[in-house]
């Protein structure tokens, strides 16, 4: 199959649906009315994606634009995975 993925429900200019949605378009007409995600838990669901598929955080800061690394910490769950606490290590 040819042609773009989301197409426009209507084009008022030409009549036709050939031509694929622009980006915001997409985020606006289906990403933010049927998931309820806005952009800032779109970037931390990336940004916790990739640091938790072993992604340099310090690529991870670059890459969202964070001026001090504590920022992009916030992200980063590895640390705070329940099963790698020593309250699981203790045995009975």
């Amino acid at each position: 199959m040819n042609g773009p993925l989301f197409r426009p429900l209507r084009n008022n200019r030409t009549g036709t649906l050939n031509k694929h949605l622009h980006p915001d378009s997409i985020y606006h007409a289906i990403v933010k009315p049927y998931a309820g995600l806005g952009v800032h838990s779109l970037r931390a669901t990336a940004a916790t994606n990739a640091l938790e598929h072993e992604a340099d955080i310090a690529k991870v800061q670059q890459w969202l634009g964070h001026a001090n690394i504590s920022t992009t910490r916030l992200y980063d769950r590895r640390k705070s995975r329940p099963e790698d606490s020593p309250t699981f290590r203790v045995k009975y």
